[in-house]
Formats: C-alpha cells, sequence, structure tokens
C-alpha cells in the first residue's frame, strides 16, 4: 500500500520495453540493468514476461536471486499456465508481484479473445484468486482500458479486487486517451468501487497508471492519472516499448521534483541516477535516445543561442529549470555555432589562453560566423586558426 501522497515507481523497461523492435536484451544485459534500476530507487521492477520464452524465465529468475531493493514482478495473462509461469519465476525474490492482465474493451473482447464480457469478469476473478495463492501482492490490469464502457470497467475492476488484487492498473495501451478523460476515469473508479485508495489514502487497494505515447500524452496522462488519485506510475527508461513508446520515466520524475507545486508527492526515485541509467540503457539496445529528448538526452542542457548563451552566463536559471547535475548530467553544454555571440566566443579563447581587445574580438567574430555558417561543428582547432586570418576554417573535419 502507498501513503496517500507517495507515488510507486514501476518499471517496465525489462518487460514492455525489451518486447519492442530493436530492443532486445541478453541475459546479463538485462540482469546488469536490473541492478542500475535498483540503484535508480525504482520500487517495482517487471522483469519479464515468464510464459514468452525459457530465455526469459531464466532472466527473471536471475534477477529475482540476485537482484535486492525492488519489488520483482512478472507479466501473466489472465491463464493458469501463465500465472504458474510466473510464480516460478520470481519464486527467489525478496519481495515479489504477480501482474496478470485481461484485455475490457468489447474491441479486444470480440476480435482478439473471442469471450463474452461475463466469460471475461469469470476469467478476470478466477486469475487473480489463483495468483494470490501464489503471492500476497497481485496486480491487475484491464488492457485497453481507456477504450472500455465505463459501466463495464468498474465491474471488471470490482471483481478483481474482490477476488484479492492489491493493485489495478488502468492501462492506456493505444495511447488513445486524453489527460482530462484519463483523470475522469480514475475519479469515477476511486467513487465507484469500494476498496479502491483515493487521493486520502484510506483504503487498501492503489491504482496505477501505464501510458502508451502514441499521441504523445504518456507522460501528461500519467502524471494527469496521479493527480486524480492514482498511486503507481509504469513507466521505462527513455520511454521505450510498443509502437511509439511508454511514458518515460526520467520525465516523472523531474516533472515531481520541478513541479512539487503543483504535484505535492514523494517517491524513492535517486535523480541523479537518471542519466547514467539512460546511458546504459542506449548500450544494450539498438538505438538511443533523440537528442532533444527531455531531461536526458543530449540537447537537453545544450545551448547554441547567443540570446539563451547570454542568460545563461549571467543566471542558468534564465534558461535551465533543473541543473544538470540534479539529474546526473555531467554539465551545461554551451556549443559554439552560428547561433552563438560574441560573449561565448570571447569566454572560450580566453580559456585557451588569449585575451583579445574589443576590436580584436570584432574581428575573430566575424571571421566565426562566416565559418559557422559552412560548418556543423565548431573545434577549438577551429577557433584557434581563427586568430590567424591566413590559417583560418583549415580544419574540414
Amino acid at each position: 500500500m502507498s501513503s496517500h501522497n507517495q507515488i510507486v515507481f514501476f518499471d517496465t523497461t525489462l518487460r514492455d520495453g525489451e518486447q519492442s523492435p530493436g530492443c532486445t536484451m541478453h541475459h546479463d544485459e538485462k540482469l546488469r540493468m536490473a541492478h542500475q534500476l535498483a540503484s535508480l530507487g525504482v520500487d517495482v521492477l517487471e522483469a519479464g514476461f515468464a510464459i514468452a520464452s525459457q530465455g526469459d524465465s531464466d532472466s527473471i529468475r536471475m534477477i529475482a536471486r540476485e537482484v535486492r531493493g525492488p519489488r520483482i514482478a512478472s507479466l501473466a495473462r489472465c491463464k493458469r499456465e501463465d500465472i504458474e509461469a510466473a510464480a516460478r519465476s520470481i519464486e527467489p525474490a525478496e519481495k515479489a508481484r504477480i501482474h496478470t492482465f485481461l484485455a475490457s474493451s468489447d474491441l479486444h473482447l470480440e476480435a482478439k479473445l473471442k469471450i463474452t464480457r461475463a466469460e471475461a469478469l469469470d476469467q478476470a476473478a478466477e486469475s487473480v484468486r489463483l495468483a494470490r495463492t501464489f503471492a500476497d501482492d497481485v496486480e491487475f490490469s484491464a488492457e485497453d482500458a481507456t477504450r472500455t464502457d465505463p459501466d463495464f470497467l468498474i465491474k471488471i475492476v470490482t471483481v478483481a479486487v474482490q477476488a484479492g488484487a492489491t493493485t489495478i492498473n488502468i492501462p492506456d495501451t493505444v495511447g488513445y486517451t486524453t489527460p482530462d478523460e484519463y483523470a475522469a476515469t480514475f475519479r469515477m473508479l476511486i467513487e465507484k468501487v469500494p476498496g479502491l485508495a483515493g487521493v486520502d489514502g484510506k483504503d487498501d487497494v492503489i491504482l496505477s497508471t501505464h501510458c502508451h505515447n502514441d499521441l504523445g500524452m504518456a507522460v501528461a496522462n500519467t502524471l494527469a492519472g496521479i493527480h486524480a488519485g492514482a498511486r503507481q506510475a509504469e513507466c521505462t527508461i527513455n520511454g521505450i516499448g510498443e509502437r511509439a513508446g511508454n511514458a518515460a520515466l526520467e520525465e516523472i520524475a523531474a516533472a515531481l521534483m520541478v513541479r512539487r507545486d503543483k504535484l505535492p508527492y514523494t517517491n524513492n526515485i535517486k535523480l541523479n541516477q537518471l542519466y547514467p541509467t539512460s546511458q546504459m540503457l542506449a548500450e544494450f539496445i539498438s538505438f538511443g535516445c533523440s537528442p532533444n529528448k527531455a531531461v536526458v538526452g543530449a540537447n537537453a542542457f545544450a545551448h547554441e543561442s547567443g540570446i539563451h548563451q547570454h542568460g545563461m552566463m549571467a543566471n542558468p536559471l534564465t534558461y535551465e529549470i533543473m541543473t544538470p547535475e540534479s539529474v546526473g548530467v555531467p554539465s551545461t553544454n554551451m556549443v559554439l555555432g552560428k547561433h552563438s555571440g560574441r560573449r561565448l566566443l570571447e569566454q572560450r579563447l580566453t580559456e585557451l589562453g588569449h585575451k583579445l581587445t574589443r576590436s580584436q574580438l570584432d574581428e575573430v567574430y566575424h571571421r566565426f560566423t562566416e565559418l559557422a555558417d559552412r560548418k556543423k561543428s565548431i573545434y577549438d582547432q577551429d577557433l584557434l586558426g581563427l586568430l590567424q586570418p591566413d590559417k583560418s576554417a583549415v580544419i574540414t573535419h
């Protein structure tokens, strides 16, 4: 159970993240990543989907045996064989969870599962009861919850709670919802389903968000869900996951830090481990995050515009709402380029041992802007070359 203002971070990088194209990790990489996620301070670590393969089951079991700190979870469909496989895989864990799920939207029930609503209710209840025979901590997810008929969503959540689920997840499986709709769903469930812990934190069963980014709103939806009473956030490092990805852990954590005035919640994330964790993941999968990725992207704390650079040199708060060090980034990166001003050029030349007069700086700056129009990257060698007009712009790499 979460206290009324404590947010549980549920990381699914090794499950939802890994099952997306280009994100497969081998055995040792998953273990190293799990240890890093533990160092980051995640509360629940979804280590995989045990029934998917023997390799996945073995990795979950290894993580359950060797990683301490987070609660170790395995995903399972609402099927006996899945739940039993999940139970075996998490057996060595100090703290364990079985996470079982069943689609709840009519579209999924009819097109994918080919079962009725009544059959879905029975299957959900039976599966949660079975999972509880193996673990005291059982999460139930209503897949495609945001496209589910509200009355039926209330019913399937109610039977899951009555069967013994300790966490109820309301996934925006296809990234369809909007923040106001998502918040309204949580408020509706808290009002209609007995036993769900709301904003007052009085009851035992907590609600969880799980948002995909198909419309670019995964983090916004997650924060809306939290504001409406959810106390667990499911997310991944760098936002990796199916299709356009999941809500990014680093963005949620940074938002909770920077906007405490609007989001007065506590959590266990060690913010200075965000960037190292992002970098480790990029080593293991086939791509890193985009340069303009919030919080951990290469440009998140980089400045090329002369106006911005001048402000940053006067006071970093002018253009940075958090320090790079607070999230584990080594430092701000002041980039010399065609948009840079005289002040940064003068500072960099002084650092290189060349103090110029105003007229000298004007001449060098003119040559600098001409070079910057031709080159995307300006190096120290280029700057030194600019001091001698006949040798300037000779560096071509």
